[in-house]
């Protein structure tokens, strides 16, 4: 992949603003993403897309022309149906045709690791192939490797629709699984009272970079968009209090529904999370960023408390322009972290009490039985019992009540 060149054709609908400047550079760094090279941009503003070929016949010729002895792949900076891809490759004398969806999901190809992952991507990569497979396995053929052909590749798109169909059924079936699979663990976690947290946010942003800081982990971190795919979950603790934080797949500014639908298991620990974090680059567009990820979020019909993280803010002048509500850290450096642990627990104080516990020595046993539900953060010893400062869950406050000496 890395002598793919891609020609980048980045179609501008009007607009009231400079959005398209962001999008132009997010596409860039998706084709670096795929391992491809970026080669070009064509601009077009229409007033309405052209159902058979997506921009104009002058606009067409003239990137024919343009492109007339590259080899390059063309690549559309939205999505196109099944018969603009086919159209616009002919009249391109038979160049590679891609969509901003195709170049996504061959991403996610890439990137997967996990069995879950792995069938989500091709899941999606194949329902979203299967109408352009109808009567189209010849053209299809002709497109190669590359960009669009990692995951199922080039075999499934010369298969016939039924066996389509069939893998699609399969596939369906072995995501249901884990689906219940992970619902279970779900449901153990909230058994255990284990507070989960959840990393959220653009692609990009620092999210696993953080992971790794709050709990010494050490999972994959690339500057790339999309460089984690599947979930991570990792231990820490705040004041001896343990959390459970979940990294999860970053989000992008006009990502198709059908891949949030793809992925809606695996952000499942987004939604069932007791508190999100929602991991902004403080040096990039932030403000579009926290707006991405609220939008897919509430499509996702997501609820929990969240709190707005302003990362790589060592990258910045002057932190002052952000809200006071968020923020502010450096997750590579280790700057903040502690004030960030400080609103975790602020975030949370409904679900646990602070107390002052004394235990009578002659109770000691009694205590030890209930002590696996609070978390100790002093304890002194007087001649008469223990003098314990702890943290409790408020649904297990109540057993502690002989004990309890102020709240």
């Amino acid at each position: 992949m890395t002598d793919q060149k891609t020609e980048v054709v980045y179609v501008i609908q009007p607009i009231e603003n400079d959005d398209y400047k962001i999008l132009h550079d997010e596409i860039v760094a998706l084709i670096e993403s795929a391992n491809a090279e970026y080669a070009g941009t064509i601009y077009q503003h229409i007033r309405e897309i052209n159902p058979a070929t997506y921009i104009g016949e002058g606009k067409l010729q003239e990137l024919k022309a343009r492109l007339e002895d590259l080899d390059v792949t063309v690549l559309f900076n939205g999505e196109l149906s099944p018969s603009q891809t086919l159209n616009i490759s002919s009249a391109l004398g038979g160049k590679k045709v891609i969509d901003r969806t195709t170049l996504i999901l061959d991403i996610f190809a890439l990137r997967a690791e996990s069995s879950e992952g792995k069938i989500q991507v091709e899941l999606a990569q194949l329902k979203y192939m299967y109408p352009r497979l109808k009567g189209k396995g010849e053209a299809l053929s002709r497109l190669g490797g590359g960009i669009g052909t990692r995951g199922p590749g080039e075999s499934k798109l010369e298969t016939d629709r039924r066996h389509i169909r069939t893998r699609i059924h399969f596939l369906e079936q072995k995501l249901t699984e884990t689906e219940k699979r992970r619902a279970r663990q779900t449901e153990r976690r909230k058994k255990e009272r284990v507070k989960t947290v959840a990393l959220v946010g653009y692609t990009n942003t620092g999210k696993s970079t953080l992971l790794n800081a709050l709990t010494g982990a050490e999972v994959f971190v690339k500057n790339a968009l999309f460089a984690t795919l599947d979930p991570t979950a990792r231990q820490f603790e705040i004041e001896g209090v343990p959390f459970l934080l979940v990294d999860t797949v970053g989000f992008l500014q006009s990502l198709p529904h059908r891949l949030i639908e793809a992925f809606h298991s695996t952000l499942e620990s987004a939604l069932n999370c007791d508190l999100a974090l929602i991991v902004c680059d403080a040096s990039g567009e932030y403000e579009m960023q926290l707006k991405t990820t609220l939008d897919t979020l509430r499509e996702m019909n997501f609820s929990a408390p969240y709190l707005v993280v302003m990362n790589k803010c060592d990258l910045v002048p002057d932190v002052a322009n952000y809200s006071s509500d968020a923020v502010c850290i450096s997750a590579a450096n280790g700057i903040g972290l502690d004030c960030l642990k400080r609103e975790i627990m602020r975030a949370l104080k409904d679900e646990f009490v602070r107390v002052n516990l004394f235990v009578p020595y002659e109770k000691t046993a009694q205590y030890g039985k209930l002590r696996p539900l609070l978390t100790e953060t002093s304890v002194t010893y007087h001649d008469s019992g223990s003098e314990i400062a702890a943290i409790i869950p408020v649904i297990y406050a109540e057993r502690f009540r002989e004990f309890i000496k102020e709240i």
